[in-house]
């Protein structure tokens, strides 16, 4: 037994379901669990196929990504998640993906537009991307820069992590999080469909105008305003 079990476990779940949900080819994903009060978090190893997986290999890492158990190595985007965790308190889950369409609009550098009330439900901005890094940055510590991409987007647009908890980047692919790793995984699944539904939006209307304010806010509202009532 290990004081890391818990997160590790919930690690594996939270891995496992990208597969099943359509969001990963081969292993081009990731999801880490956090636990505060240890300071530390559980991730995929890096290049392990989902198949392969099990709690045991789940790397636990401190927030400033240093191995603190496992014997595998960690993903790749360990430091990218470790910077978020270390300057977003409230977060307790991360994923990263290369799902289709998400990174699509990631590679076409746009934010992507809120069309319907399905995205207002989640949010009532747009989905940002955040611009490239910029030369020096990648030739320096790339994964731990990316952290800090995210965050200049967030403070550059004045946007609430704990409303807005997904991101494209640019030329790369989406990042959610959440309280935990299962709500990050379902925030993952969300920006997917937003992406796959902006898309189609463009292609049937190019002249498609974005959602009126009142609707956007109605939506937001119901579901997260002090009066909503939204589910159970």
């Amino acid at each position: 037994m290990s004081k890391y079990d818990s997160i590790r476990i919930e690690a594996y779940k939270a891995n496992m379901e990208l597969p099943k949900l359509g969001l990963v080819l081969f292993t081009f994903g990731n999801v880490s669990a956090a636990d505060r009060e240890l300071g530390v978090f559980a991730i995929k190893p890096s290049g392990v196929p989902y198949e392969a997986l099990s709690p045991q290999n789940m790397v636990i890492v401190d927030f400033d990504g240093n191995i603190v158990e496992g014997s595998f190595r960690p993903s790749s985007d360990t430091k990218t998640h470790a910077v978020l965790y270390k300057h977003w308190a409230d977060i307790g889950g991360i994923v990263h993906t290369h799902s289709t369409y998400a990174t699509a609009w990631a590679q076409s550098l746009r934010d992507i537009p809120i069309y319907g009330t399905t995205h207002a439900d989640y949010t009532t901005a747009p989905i940002p991307c955040a611009p490239p890094m910029d030369d020096e940055m990648i030739k320096g510590n790339y994964e731990y820069e990316t952290g800090f991409q995210i965050l200049n987007c967030f403070q550059e647009k004045e946007l609430s992590y704990q409303e807005l908890e997904m991101i494209l980047v640019g030329n790369h692919a989406p990042f959610t999080w959440g309280k935990n790793a299962h709500k990050a995984v379902h925030n993952s699944a969300v920006l997917e469909f937003l992406a796959k539904t902006a898309f189609l939006t463009e292609q049937i209307n190019s002249s498609a105008i974005t959602l009126k304010e009142s609707i956007k806010q109605k939506h937001w509202e119901r579901k997260h305003g002090p009066d909503s009532y939204y589910g159970q």
